[in-house]
């Protein structure tokens, strides 16, 4: 087991993020020591709960509720929210709750915003049963839900009190769900750690084998790198942007495919465009965008766009990004593995640009637009 602090130091907030196989078994002496007394409720994936439930209930004082929610993108809504804080009410459930968000990065976003908004705020505790959940959602504080305008567009920032990420939860995942997490670690091995990305190109075999010590480092690895950035900068006015590689594309192919594509293989694609156009504008050398395409490609995730899908709606998505200003996207630019862009053109700190639409074409060009 490795443990990983989270602090925000200008909020005086800090919690751990445990990593390993069956750290959940150390939820109950989380809760005695940190919230004893306090009711108990949790909201779970459905496909979660129906792999790993017994787990979950085993792990929470007698009694406590579970509410389930329906498995995928489509739960994150403002309608889903609203039911669950109705049963929430209904149950009498008071601000001496703590909330439990028991799945992937749907639960987790989801559960978060809901923490953060039941009787004005109340604790939250993360449990990750995704690798991409393990690696990025549960981890910093955003939530949030989706609206037809575009993805993530509702939300707060509300840092959980604990992370309980247990690798026995991957055993059960399916390949794309699995390769979802993967695309986000290695994200973060590309724009901040050199060294982990080696370690992904060298350690392929062990990764998708899913060989328990291959995860725990990863997934240690992955947080550390988030914990550092959100420890400076939780509110994404600046460093935090760095986290978006890959996602500005990516998202505008989540929302113009109806969510149909999964998050982590929208940002993989995302990438290849991203670093396409980062070597297109002259920032990024083709030997390290070739490191990447090849490592993205090796570990199985695809590296062009879904058969079908058009331009046009996807550039009509790109507006409504949240890095966006003025209606125009924005790009995390990568110059090096593990490294990104960190000023603009008169020397100032920025953490995403604006590009030529030349650039933005070759990048769509790259991924099959």
């Amino acid at each position: 087991m490795q443990r990983v602090p989270v602090e925000t130091p200008g909020r005086d907030v800090s919690y751990e993020i445990a990593v390993g196989d069956g750290v959940l078994d150390g939820l109950p002496a989380f809760l005695e020591a940190h919230h004893a007394g306090r009711r108990v409720a949790a909201i779970g994936d459905a496909e979660a709960l129906r792999h790993h439930g017994d787990r979950l209930r085993a792990a929470l004082p007698a009694g406590a509720p579970v509410l389930a929610v329906p498995s995928g993108e489509a739960s994150k809504t403002r309608a889903e929210k609203v039911r669950l804080e109705d049963e929430l009410l209904s149950r009498r459930l008071g601000r001496d709750t703590v909330l439990i968000g028991f799945g992937g990065g749907v639960v987790t976003d989801l559960g978060g915003f809901v923490a953060a908004t039941y009787l004005r705020g109340v604790p939250f505790v993360a449990v990750p049963t995704t690798l991409l959940a393990a690696v990025d959602a549960s981890v910093g504080g955003k939530t949030g839900i989706n609206t037809p305008q575009g993805k993530n567009l509702i939300g707060a920032i509300r840092q959980p009190a604990a992370v309980f990420a247990d690798i026995r939860f991957l055993e059960t995942l399916p390949e794309p769900e699995f390769l979802n997490g993967v695309a986000e670690a290695l994200k973060m091995a590309a724009t901040s750690d050199p060294e982990l990305f080696s370690g992904m190109e060298k350690g392929i075999g062990a990764l998708r084998d899913r060989e328990s010590g291959a995860l725990t480092r990863l997934i240690a690895a992955a947080v550390r790198i988030k914990a550092a950035v959100v420890s400076a900068d939780e509110r994404e006015s600046g460093l935090r942007e760095v986290l978006n590689f890959g996602h500005t594309i990516g998202h505008g192919l989540e929302h113009a495919t109806g969510y149909v594509l999964a998050h982590g293989a929208a940002v993989a694609v995302g990438m290849i465009a991203e670093s396409r156009m980062a070597c297109r504008a002259g920032f990024l050398d083709p030997a390290a965008e070739d490191r990447l395409h090849s490592l993205i490609g090796s570990v199985g995730l695809a590296v062009r766009a879904p058969d079908g899908l058009e331009r046009g709606p996807v550039l009509a998505a790109l507006g409504s990004d949240k890095k966006a200003r003025g209606g125009e996207p924005r790009y995390v630019v990568l110059e090096d593995i593990g490294r990104v862009r960190a000023r603009d053109a008169q020397g100032r700190t920025a953490y995403s640009f604006s590009l030529p639409a030349e650039v933005v074409d070759a990048g769509l060009r790259a991924i099959g637009l």
